[in-house]
This record gives C-alpha cells, sequence and structure tokens, in this order.
C-alpha cells in the first residue's frame, strides 16, 4: 500500500505541476550531495493509522481525477487530521490553494511541506516559485540556494538566482553565481560579457574595461568584439581610442556592416554629417548588410530627408538600392512600402509592386495592392491575369479566388467565374469576411439561375444570406426569380419587403415587390407600388421590364387603356418580349372594340 501511495503521489505531482519533477531524472554528479537542512524526525503512525491515511489519501487522488476537487480537497484535509506531518498532502493542498488563488495560505503548506521533506526538490523549487510569484525575493534566493546546494548540476537555477540577484542589486553575489555557472559549464563569452554589465551596474568603469579589453584581445580573429570595445569607449567618451579601433576594423575588412554602423554613429556623434551620410549609403548599398539593420539605416535616411521635405533624394536612393541588390526582395518591399506611405503616383507605385511580384509571387499583400490599384481601370483581363496565380501562390486566401470570380463574371466567363467562386467557397471558415462571402454565393446565385439550374441557384441564395441577412441585392434578386417560377411566394413577399424598407425609393425592388403582389392577385396593392416605381424612375432611364410589368399590373386591375399605353412604351423600349406585347396590345385593342372586359395576368 505505501509503495501504491508513492506512485499515485508521483502521477498527481505530474497533474498538478507539470515539469516540476523533471530535475529528478537529471543525471548528477557522482559527489555526495551537501546537506543544508536537518530532516525533521517524525513519530511514527500507528498501523490503522497508517491504514487510514493511506486510504482517503487514495480516496482524494480518485476524486481529483474523476473531477470532483472539492471532495478531493476535503479528504486531503482529513488526511492531515490523521497524519499532520504527511508532507505529500500539505504539498497538494498546497496546489489546490493556489488554483484558489489563495496564495498566502498555499505558501504556508508548500512551506509546511518542505520542512517536512527537504530533500524533496520538487518541494524546494515550487516553494522558490511561489516567493518570486509574490515578490519576496530575499526568500526565494534562499530556497534556490537550497535547491542548488543539493542539485549542483543545475545551471538553470543559476541562471534565476544571478536574475534574483540582480533584482536585489547584491553585484558581488551576480559575480559569484556567474562564477558558479563556468564551473558547471566552463568559461565562455556570455559569461564574460556577464560580468562586464556586472561591473557596469557596479560602476567600476576599470573592470568592465579591462574585462571587454580581454575579451577582444583574447579573440583577434573575432573583430565583432573589438567592435564592441569602440562602442563601449564611445558610450564612456573615449572617441579617440574609439575611432583607432573601428578604422582597424575597417581597414581589415571595409564591408563590416556592424563596424560601419559604429562608425556612422561616431560620425553623427562627432558633428561630422557629411562623413555619416556617405557611411550610411555604404550601409544600405552594401550586400551583406541584414535587412533588419539596412532597414534601420533606410528609416533613419528619410526622418533626414523627411526633415528637409526632400522625398526624392529617398526615391533616387531606394532606385540605387534596387539597382545595387536586384533580387532583394527587402529591398523591394521597402521601395514599394516607401511609394505606398508617401502617396506617390500609382504609375510610380504599381511598377514597384510589379518589380516586387517577379521576386516574390507568393506575396499576396503585393498582388492584392496591385489588383486594388488597377481595380478602378475595370481592365478585366489584367484583373484576371493579377488575381488568378494568387489562387495558386496563396491557396488560403479568399480573396484572390474573389477577384477572379469577379474578373470572368464581367468578362461574361459564367463557367470561370463558377469554377473560381467553388474553388473559392473551400478556403471560407468562421473568421471569413460575410461581404465576400455572401457575394461569393450572390454571384454564384445568379450565374446557377442564367444557366436554368435554379434549384443550386436558391441553394446558394440562401448561403448569401446567412452570412448577411440584409444583402439587399440578393434579396431582390431570390425574391423576383421565385416570383416569376411562382415558388414559395410568400417567402418572396417578405424577402422583397426587407429591400423595400431599406430603399424605400429604389426602383427596381418597387417593382419587385409589385410583381409578386401582382402574382398574389392582389392587384391593387400592386398598382400603389409599380407606380412607385414608375415615379422613381427617370424618363431617360425608362425600362422595357418595369413598363411590361406596369402594364400587366394595370390589365389585370381594369384599367385597361393605361395598360395597353404602358406595352405599347415597352416595346419602344426595346423589350425583349416585344412579340409577345403585340400580341397583347391587338388582343386588347379587339377586345376593348367588342366592349369585352378581361382579367389578364
Amino acid at each position: 500500500m505505501k509503495q501504491l501511495r508513492i506512485f499515485l503521489f508521483s502521477l498527481l505531482s505530474l497533474l498538478l505541476v507539470p515539469g516540476l519533477l523533471a530535475a529528478k531524472d537529471r543525471k548528477r554528479p557522482a559527489v555526495k550531495k551537501a546537506t543544508v537542512r536537518t530532516t525533521v524526525t517524525l513519530p511514527p503512525l500507528s498501523y490503522n493509522d497508517s491504514r487510514r491515511y493511506d486510504f482517503f489519501f487514495l480516496e482524494a487522488i480518485r476524486q481529483q481525477e474523476a473531477g470532483h476537487y472539492d471532495a478531493a480537497f476535503d479528504l486531503l484535509n482529513h488526511c492531515l487530521d490523521i497524519n499532520p506531518n504527511a508532507a505529500d498532502a500539505w504539498y497538494f493542498k498546497a496546489m489546490y490553494l493556489s488554483q484558489l488563488k489563495q496564495d498566502t495560505l498555499a505558501m504556508k503548506c508548500l512551506e509546511k511541506a518542505t520542512m517536512l521533506s527537504p530533500e524533496n526538490d520538487t518541494y524546494q523549487e515550487r516553494l522558490a516559485q511561489f516567493y518570486i510569484g509574490t515578490g519576496n525575493y530575499a526568500q526565494a534566493i534562499q530556497s534556490y540556494e537550497r535547491f542548488f546546494a543539493a542539485n549542483r548540476d543545475r545551471s538553470d537555477v543559476l541562471n534565476i538566482l544571478v536574475q534574483l540577484y540582480k533584482q536585489q542589486q547584491n553585484y558581488p553575489m551576480m559575480l559569484n553565481t556567474i562564477g558558479r555557472l563556468e564551473q558547471i559549464e566552463g568559461p565562455n563569452d556570455s559569461f564574460t560579457l556577464g560580468k562586464m554589465s556586472v561591473y557596469e551596474m557596479m560602476g567600476d568603469k576599470k573592470m568592465a574595461y579591462k574585462t571587454l579589453r580581454g575579451l577582444a584581445d583574447s579573440h583577434p580573429n573575432d573583430p565583432s568584439f573589438t567592435v564592441m570595445l569602440g562602442n563601449w569607449l564611445m558610450q564612456n567618451k573615449r572617441g579617440g581610442e574609439a575611432y583607432k579601433l573601428l578604422t582597424q576594423v575597417l581597414k581589415a575588412d571595409p564591408t563590416n556592416v556592424y563596424a560601419q554602423s559604429s562608425m556612422y554613429d561616431y560620425y553623427r556623434a562627432t558633428g561630422q554629417d557629411s562623413l555619416a551620410r556617405r557611411m550610411m549609403t555604404e550601409v544600405l548599398l552594401g550586400k551583406n548588410t541584414p535587412a533588419q539593420t539596412r532597414a534601420m539605416f533606410l528609416k533613419q535616411a528619410v526622418q533626414e530627408c523627411d526633415a528637409k521635405g526632400d522625398s526624392l533624394s529617398v526615391v533616387k536612393l531606394l532606385d540605387r538600392m534596387q539597382e545595387a541588390m536586384p533580387r532583394d526582395t527587402d529591398v523591394a518591399e521597402m521601395r514599394v512600402a516607401y511609394y505606398t506611405v508617401k502617396k506617390m503616383p500609382t504609375a510610380m507605385l504599381d511598377s514597384a509592386l510589379v518589380y516586387l511580384l517577379k521576386l516574390a509571387p507568393d506575396n499576396g499583400s503585393a498582388r492584392f495592392q496591385l489588383i486594388q490599384n488597377n481595380w478602378s481601370k475595370q481592365n478585366w483581363k489584367e484583373i484576371a491575369a493579377l488575381s488568378e496565380p494568387g489562387m495558386l501562390y496563396n491557396p488560403d486566401e479568399m480573396a484572390f479566388y474573389y477577384f477572379t470570380g469577379l474578373a470572368r463574371y464581367y468578362q461574361k466567363d459564367d463557367d470561370g467565374a463558377l469554377d473560381a467562386f467553388q474553388r473559392g467557397t473551400s478556403v471560407i471558415n468562421s473568421k471569413s469576411n460575410p461581404d465576400i462571402v455572401s457575394d461569393f454565393y450572390a454571384i454564384m446565385g445568379e450565374i446557377y439561375h442564367n444557366k436554368g439550374q435554379n434549384d443550386k441557384a436558391y441553394a446558394a441564395f440562401d448561403s448569401c444570406l446567412q452570412w448577411k441577412p440584409d444583402q439587399v441585392m440578393t434579396l431582390n434578386n431570390y425574391a423576383y426569380f421565385l416570383s416569376v417560377d411562382g415558388k414559395d411566394l410568400k417567402k418572396a413577399e417578405e424577402m422583397s419587403a426587407k429591400t423595400i424598407k431599406a430603399e424605400p425609393k429604389n426602383s427596381t425592388y418597387l417593382d419587385t415587390y409589385a410583381w409578386i403582389l401582382y402574382m398574389e392577385d392582389r392587384y391593387t396593392e400592386a398598382k400603389l407600388y409599380i407606380d412607385q416605381a414608375l415615379a422613381n424612375l427617370s424618363d431617360s432611364a425608362m425600362r422595357a421590364d418595369l413598363l411590361e410589368h406596369a402594364g400587366d399590373i394595370y390589365w389585370a386591375a381594369g384599367l385597361r387603356e393605361q395598360a395597353l399605353k404602358y406595352w405599347t412604351q415597352a416595346v419602344k423600349a426595346g423589350s425583349s418580349n416585344a412579340a409577345v406585347l403585340r400580341q397583347k396590345i391587338v388582343g386588347g385593342m379587339a377586345e376593348k372594340q367588342n366592349g369585352k372586359r378581361k382579367n389578364r395576368r
């Protein structure tokens, strides 16, 4: 039973505090561990109490694993009633209290567990972490020092101690701890730089210089340390010495970007602006300049030119950079970014975008920007040529399917448009732009309807309205198509009513609503809305379909003479139903002459 309890104790530790037991699996040096605390001698439990404790501790674990945390917590308290000196129960109680944000009580429980079982690494490390969390750095230092005394291979603990001693401004102990790190991992440059930094914090310039000088001297083939020393000298007003060191580095390697950057700072600090600008240009045109450094210097150049109102100099500089590094996408992106921010002429910006896309055809943002710039021209063939590759290079970007579909649609390539939209629907997700998605389905619905595939058209319209219920154009088209088919007129009326509520003077929407009412044999209401549609339609924009509807509605309402006039006007307006309308007119005239009254629908 005791072994089972230990196993379950370890399991619960892993569940509650993942990673804290990792220290137990580390290999230890073959040396005797230092003993800092004396193990507490505890009176043994009776056999019955031991059995009772094991039972309730096991039950606490079972309840915890079942998600019954309140019951598990109560059982742990009962375990402590049986054995107040059970370190494992105190530890797990602390974990529960921590979850309840009762950090003070949790810390007391952890301190109790650590006192009862000082050899337990997990307890020690967890307590130290609690001290840090509460800002008790002095106690955290004591805990980590005790922990390290028993785990002398834990360099990660020493790294934490370095930061804690820094928080306490205990610089001698920072140096001491860095020294202990060197004993474990061996001397290296980062430890030396760490010591130099501590000397700086202590205000010991002499030791800081000596340490950095020694590092530079010990790496004669690595100029970065010499440049680092030069930077330190500049910061400490020893510019002459810094200049000599930097000149020495640049003489050996004129393209050393680190030294060039430092020399630029030196020229700026000493007021030698023309030399600083020359050095800046060398950095910007350098083929080995890191992108981040180039961007930083370009930003500086832009700021200086903007202060003078001289954007042309930046344009020339960017052109020189592009000429020097024709295959560098970072430079091309900088050029585009500057042209965009400065709102350069569209032709200049488009040229820069085209150049960038040649270097990086998968640059989706550049492609998108170029498409937007060309959209107003309505050159659908050109837009399709831009957007179609985007579907290949950026298959997860819905916008390129959208632009491709629209460009093909406006070129009257319904099959091509439908293909692009159908492919685009595969990348739609919950975060997609509702406006774009609704347009996808709206246009798909129109194409399906034009193809006579009404069921697919209505399914597409339904999908459109799921994404954007107030898409008035789809509401109107869907309603009209239903009315023409004579299907679900009630649904059609409800959708059409939403459109005229949104745009009460839109003649197209008023016409659709009037036609739906006509199909429902509500002729008086239909006449009311068709009159409004005609009133909101200018004479120059008289539409044959609207005039034809007016004629049908007026005829059904018994206003035969006016109906004949509207049909005649529809024919003159170029109605595609001219032949049918002429038959209506002839029949209407004959009926009028014979004095017959006929309700036409």
